[in-house]
């Protein structure tokens, strides 16, 4: 499938800017149509708390001229790539009770930043993996302040061969199959089965014309999202591909997970699906 349609939300001031600015280059690149949307403009302290009118009147100025910075700024990006006349600020009086999960089945994928932990931004602040679960559509999370001149050549697969890391590959087959790009397969920890000769992972991606290699690392002491970052590093990826959490969401917050983890820490995009 080909990238015509993608959609921004807003991950927090400190991480809407760069997730804009990446996702306006593949817009570019693409000619993809580019849509971005702010999210709620409530709080769950506005409702329980029992703010006066005056308090209420000027939480929404403050409210309203964040909103008006964000498309300002979003439509300054679209325009400087050259896609202006495919780009759209969708304002939250549009989006009324509708749920961003439900607006972002609608595109190929969501581009977003690290999930904010500002008490200011939290609210209406989209968590990449949460959005992932319910959308059904794959997430690119872009690190705050991340920056590049031109998209990435080289992209690391985290590969565990389970549901979420093939849905994963799959929905990412049209940034790995264009070229010039290496795909590195990364396995950690025990040894994957062994696949009938033609049937394994590596097989499937050169059918696909993609220039791929496989490496294995052992877990190491700081668990597997360290293996991940270390081994991107090394090898240059300038994109993580990765499943989103396999056990539940309740879980995922109270004890962590390997995706929460490389999410947090990433210094380049990852690219995930649940």
């Amino acid at each position: 499938m080909s990238i015509k349609n993608i959609l921004i939300t807003h991950s927090g001031s400190a991480g809407f800017p760069s997730g804009v600015g990446h996702a306006t280059k593949i817009a570019a690149k693409h000619d993809a149509w580019l849509t971005a949307v702010y999210g709620s403009t409530s709080s769950y302290f506005e409702h329980v708390l029992g703010l006066t009118e005056d308090l209420l009147g000027k939480l929404g100025n403050v409210r309203n001229e964040k909103i008006e910075a964000a498309r300002a700024f979003f439509e300054e990006q679209a325009s400087s790539a050259g896609v202006a006349e495919r780009s759209r600020f969708v304002m939250p009086s549009e989006i009324g009770k509708l749920s961003l999960p439900e607006i972002a089945r609608n595109f190929d994928f969501v581009v977003t930043g690290y999930h904010s932990n500002l008490p200011t931004d939290e609210f209406r602040a989209v968590n990449p993996d949460l959005m992932a679960l319910q959308s059904g559509r794959p997430v690119l999370v872009v690190p705050n302040g991340y920056s590049t001149d031109k998209l990435g050549s080289h992209a690391l697969v985290a590969w565990d061969g389970k549901r979420s890391a093939a849905r994963a590959l799959n929905d990412a087959m049209t940034i790995l199959e264009e070229r010039p790009r290496k795909v590195t397969i990364l396995s950690v920890g025990a040894s994957l089965p062994k696949m009938p000769e033609g049937t394994d992972i590596v097989t499937h991606l050169r059918r696909h014309g993609v220039d791929v290699e496989q490496v294995e690392r052992p877990k190491g002491k700081n668990g597997i999202a360290d293996v991940i970052q270390r081994t991107a590093a090394e090898l240059g990826a300038k994109l993580i591909v990765m499943g989103a959490f396999e056990h539940s969401k309740f879980s995922q917050d109270l004890f962590g997970g390997v995706t929460h983890e490389v999410i947090r820490s990433s210094q380049v995009p990852v690219f995930m699906s649940h």
